[in-house]
């Protein structure tokens, strides 16, 4: 049996640190370690100071998802304080939320992930020269369209969160701007030109149809715009079986309002669904370097090993639920909000990841209208909340790699506690005290490797089909 190893990275397209290690034995990985090798403590940041801090400082952990980390403080420091947020700006909060996650979805699949079928090792196949002609860098067709479609959509961020990233619309009791009838205006025909693009250009064909394919044959066969280019590419590959995950997920619940989440939280496995539960949620740091011990965020603490023991290999620590592991993305957001086309591709790997995302574009396009219909120009967008003198709260939000968590505690004025867990913490997280590998370490098993190969195109496609962001994974 031939044996080697590898070190994989740093990778390109991605927003911070990623190197994995693969251990490869007859041309194909037998066991995979995941390093986050950037440390940032954004979490000591912000120990001593004014809980109102958080709201500009937890932004900055990344210029991706950067309202979803202001979402998720607002609703923390809402729950310390036990305020709730005027119905209204809760409502436009959800609403340039979505347009975020949107937006990392659109670029995600155009620019970061479809790309790599353009490599001259997949020059003999028969849909090369379409991969070429839509997603060739910087050359490519859909490239160019998803770049201008994500600029004219994100005309209402400008209109209601003032800038993008790091905006501070969004605070515990709604947003710092009511709109007036010319936005709500305004916003519909940034959203009507938007489902134009999706409809022409990314599924050739109606947003509501695609929505309601409920099989895997039926997606198969969708067969339209660059979504059935992914497909076609995804079948002749059998990108199904590359990188398959356990099958439980995990969702917070996407765009909370008075009227519940537009898309539910809640667990999935062993194929049921249970109610989220979070009590018994730790952050293991077994194979981090983090000084323990294991805690729930809610009492954890962020404590660096400066020593960098040997037992460990990443700055990420470990989240388990019930001591298991949970895959976090638009896939868990679709699997849990009972999307038949979703369960039937959970459990699957690459081509499940993608086409999940290719699933909420759908479906979000249509949470987006929704909302922008029911605004209200007449009502209350913020109810102001004063700073919190003491209290602890969470503030649970989905980004679009998916579940994202803030805990805060805050004594006599000052944060004494502050706790993120990201989604690519989740996913991309190391191995826990009982050798169990995180989410991407697992879905590397198996994964084959060319001879010569040193950076496989196979490890690639797994990686990117979780859509990593490692900034965010270790704040």
């Amino acid at each position: 049996m031939s044996e080697s190893r590898l070190v994989v990275g740093p990778f390109n397209r991605v927003e911070g640190d990623l190197e994995v290690q693969l251990d490869v034995a007859d041309g194909a990985v037998q066991s995979a370690r995941v390093n986050a090798p950037l440390y940032r403590g954004f979490e000591r940041m912000l120990l001593g100071r004014a809980p109102s801090d958080a709201l500009t400082l937890t932004p900055r952990i990344c210029g991706i998802c950067s309202i979803s980390q202001s979402a998720a403080a607002a609703r923390a420091l809402a729950a310390a304080g036990g305020h709730a947020a005027a119905p209204q700006g809760a409502a436009i909060a959800a609403l340039i939320h979505a347009v975020e996650n949107v937006s990392d979805h659109l670029f995600h699949f155009n620019l970061f992930f479809m790309p790599d079928f353009t490599r001259p090792t997949y020059a003999a196949r028969p849909w090369h020269g379409r991969a070429v002609d839509r997603f060739a860098a910087a050359e490519g067709g859909a490239q160019r369209a998803a770049i201008e479609a994500r600029a004219a959509l994100m005309h209402i961020l400008g209109l209601m969160a003032g800038k993008w990233p790091h905006t501070l619309a969004i605070q515990p009791g709604g947003v710092t701007r009511a709109p007036g009838p010319s936005d709500k205006v305004r916003i519909m025909a940034s959203l009507t030109a938007f489902r134009r693009y999706l409809e022409e250009t990314v599924f050739g064909g109606p947003l509501e149809a695609f929505a309601e394919i409920a099989d895997r044959d039926a997606l198969m066969g969708w067969g339209r715009g660059d979504a059935g280019l992914f497909l076609d590419i995804a079948a002749d590959l059998d990108l199904d079986a590359l990188g398959r995950g356990s099958g439980r997920y995990l969702s917070f619940g996407a765009y909370p309002q008075d009227c519940g989440h537009a898309f539910a939280p809640g667990l999935w496995r062993d194929g049921r669904q249970d109610p989220l539960d979070l009590t018994r949620m730790v952050e293991e740091v077994a194979h981090s370097w983090m000084l323990g011990p294991a805690a729930h965020p809610a009492a954890g603490q962020t404590l660096p090993d400066e020593d960098m023991r040997e037992d460990a290999y990443s700055w990420c620590k470990a989240p388990r639920l019930a001591g298991e592991t949970m895959e976090t993305g638009a896939l868990a957001r679709q699997v849990v909000d009972g999307h038949p086309l979703a369960r039937a591709l959970a459990g699957g790997g690459v081509l499940a990841r993608v086409a999940g995302r290719l699933l909420e574009l759908a479906r979000s396009q249509a949470v987006m209208e929704r909302l922008a219909r029911e605004i209200d120009v007449s009502a209350r967008f913020m109810d102001p909340a004063p700073e919190v003198r003491a209290g602890q709260g969470a503030g649970l939000v989905e980004a679009a790699r998916g579940a994202l968590g803030h805990w805060v505690r805050v004594e006599k004025g000052r944060i004494a506690g502050y706790q993120i867990v990201a989604p690519t913490t989740w996913n991309f997280s190391p191995r826990d005290a009982a050798g169990q590998p995180g989410p991407l370490e697992a879905a590397l098993v198996g994964a084959p490797v060319a001879p010569g190969e040193t950076t496989p195109v196979t490890v690639q496609h797994i990686v990117r089909s979780f859509d990593p962001c490692m900034v965010c994974t270790v704040h």
